[in-house]
Order: structure tokens, then sequence, then C-alpha cells
């Protein structure tokens, strides 16, 4: 499978960063924070946004705007939890990123994306599941 990421911006190397992800047809988007400007959670570092107000924040843009900004369009047409997800956070104890994730997403190419999405190719990050994501 050859995957792309989105938005376009995306593509910039990125600091270590939080934040929310899809497998959208074979586009990773991200949403993202650098973990040094994320929001502290409990003993976590975390996105500021969540998945369903993101979404709708994209869908309002319409398909158009969507596909110029690098997004799939078929963002606009369909529900943010038609499509597996995670989220990426930092628990500050244990020095580590935690990368959240629904089973599908779990193959070696597309977490080594999603990993390289957030800027985390150097970093310690583990991966566990999470009731969220199917």
């Amino acid at each position: 499978m050859l995957l792309k990421i989105a938005p376009t911006a995306a593509l910039e190397p990125a600091l270590p960063s939080v934040g929310i992800f899809w497998l959208v047809e074979s586009v990773i988007v991200v949403d993202r924070t650098p973990a040094t400007e994320a929001e502290p959670y409990g003993d976590c570092i975390t996105h500021a946004y969540g998945h369903f107000e993101r979404w709708e924040t994209w869908k309002t843009m319409g398909a158009t705007r969507l596909a110029r900004l690098g997004f799939p369009a078929v963002i606009a047409r369909t529900e943010y939890d038609e499509w597996p997800r995670g989220r990426i956070v930092y628990e500050t104890p244990q020095k580590r990123f935690v990368l959240y994730s629904d089973k599908r997403l779990r193959k070696t190419t597309i977490s080594n994306a999603i990993r390289h999405s957030f800027g985390l190719t150097g970093s310690e990050t583990i991966i566990k599941s999470d009731s969220h994501y199917r």
C-alpha cells in the first residue's frame, strides 16, 4: 500500500508531536501539535483537539478546499468514525510517546508512516490499544 500524508503542510519535517490521525483511503490524515506546545492532561501531554471536532471543522471547508490543502475530498461527505483512527500522547513520567490506534493501523508500514509524520522516528514510542479506536 502506497501511503500519502495529509494535509500538504504535514509533509514538512515535524518536531516530536502529539495529535490525532486517521487512515482515509490510502492517506494518513494528521492534526498535530509539537510536544513543546501541547496541553497537559493528567500525567500526559496531549493535543487540544478531538477527532469529532476537527473532522467537523474540515467538513465545513467542502471538498474543493480540502483537496486544495492536500486532504482527501471524501472527508466532506463522511463521518469521522467511518475511518480507522488514533491519537498520540506523551507520557511525562515514562518520558515516552504512546500511539493509541485502531488495530487496522498496526501494520509496520502504517505505524512507521504515522510515527514519521509526527516526528517520532528518533523518540521512544509504544503502541497501545484503546476502546475508542475499534
